[in-house]
């Protein structure tokens, strides 16, 4: 598509005042022209082509879970399109605590054009939404991670050319914002999503059944299955996600690491993939012992790599970082969308 046909798009699809919560809110045509408009401002990033539509607007990230990709992508995102940014930390905002969510939104309201929320319960993003009056962006919640969706999306398009059809498989724990959000964003774009886990690690059984309907109208297919052979063959893209979070108990921890050991992806899962198929992970992953929380659990429960292995990772077929890059060109491409002019 020619950079004149790109604008063209840009121009005729008008999201403007429109918060960024859950894909579940936009169409699949909405969301087809967020990935065009990453790639556009992606290849003029590239190309030195200055961008800066938005110089003086200011944003607000407001961080209750901390992240390397997430903050500084919104950070260079917004600072290539000329906004200044004020973040936030866990422990620089008395939301929820001192002062309550509607509160806290309508004040920052005021200050700023827009407000990213990373953190927890999806009730929180939806509130902070409902009173600030300025676009509202989901940088993550326990029940979806939006952003990292179109990021996602982008990567596929760019190392397999298509969307529509790709058989796309998650293995690890599906009931959570990643598991919810690529069944989610396969059923809005016609893709086959396979979650593959113990069945105690489904998808919640109302989204799945509102995934089913949306995949009916796209020609999309959901399916979710304890089999790893079943699962794994011919697909296009392997996907997982770290299997344990800080805070949880050791009981947990070690039910968990029990429960999910057969679904780490390994040699032997992408042998049964397409020769042609890609390696994902939103990150950080725990492939190695070089982090505290890897050495913690192999000296804990001696597991030396847990949802992927080294080889997978550092493989040729892991665009893990093409896919770490993809958050601030789609990021980048939520704000500038959804932010009035």
């Amino acid at each position: 598509m020619c950079a004149l046909q790109k604008r063209k798009v840009v121009v005729e699809m008008n999201l403007q005042g429109r918060h960024f919560l859950k894909l579940l809110d936009f169409t699949t045509e909405e969301i087809q022209y967020l990935i065009r408009l990453s790639a556009e401002l992606k290849e003029k990033k590239e190309n030195r082509i200055a961008h800066q539509e938005l110089s003086g607007k200011n944003i607000a990230l407001i961080f209750e879970k901390t992240s390397t990709r997430t903050r500084c992508s919104f950070e260079v995102a917004a600072h290539d399109l000329g906004m200044h940014v004020t973040y936030l930390d866990p422990g620089g905002s008395q939301i929820g605590k001192k002062e309550s969510i509607a509160d806290t939104a309508r004040v920052l309201g005021r200050m700023f054009d827009g407000i990213e929320y990373r953190g927890y319960g999806q009730e929180i993003v939806e509130e902070l939404a409902q009173y600030a009056g300025v676009p509202v962006w989901n940088g993550l919640t326990n029940e979806f991670h939006p952003t990292q969706m179109i990021a996602d999306m982008l990567t596929i398009q760019e190392h397999l050319g298509r969307l529509e059809g790709v058989k796309l498989v998650y293995m690890g724990d599906a009931r959570y914002n990643m598991g919810n959000s690529l069944m989610v964003a396969c059923a809005k774009l016609g893709m086959d999503f396979t979650a593959c886990t113990k069945q105690t690690y489904f998808p919640d059984q109302a989204l799945a059944d509102t995934c089913r309907q949306i995949a009916s109208q796209t020609g999309a297919s959901l399916t979710f299955t304890e089999d790893v052979k079943e699962a794994a063959a011919g697909a296009d893209v392997i996907y997982t996600d770290v299997w344990v979070s800080m805070g949880e108990s050791d009981d947990v921890w070690k039910q968990r690491l029990e429960d999910l050991r057969p679904y780490q992806v390994n040699a032997d899962v992408m042998a049964l993939a397409k020769k042609s198929a890609i390696f994902m992970h939103c990150l950080p992953a725990f492939h190695d012992l070089k982090t505290a929380i890897g050495r913690q659990v192999y000296e804990k429960f001696g597991y030396q790599e847990l949802e992927v292995t080294e080889e997978v990772f550092e493989s040729s077929q892991s665009v893990v970082f093409d896919e770490a890059e993809n958050r601030m060109h789609s990021i980048k491409a939520i704000m500038y969308a959804t932010m009035p002019r």
